[in-house]
């Protein structure tokens, strides 16, 4: 079942470098994230675990950014 998880996030992640707006992007990142972030606790990979946390949230940061900017 973690290794759902992991295939999951990686194939969202790898949708997401195809997305052309910024702001779905970034939510593509965020999402494929949270499912690689599940699957490394999963697999109790803490390194893994803390590099996706800082992935996270830069997408997440990126994507407040652009939504400030927009409005």
């Amino acid at each position: 079942m973690i290794t759902l998880f992991g295939i999951i996030g990686l194939v969202v992640v790898s949708i997401s470098i195809w997305v052309k707006k910024e702001k779905r992007q970034d939510l593509f990142f965020i999402l494929g994230g949270l499912f690689l972030l599940v699957h490394s606790i999963g697999i109790k990979s803490w390194i893994f675990s803390i590099l996706q946390i800082v992935f996270i949230v830069s997408a997440l940061i990126e994507f407040l950014k652009l939504r400030r900017r927009r409005n």
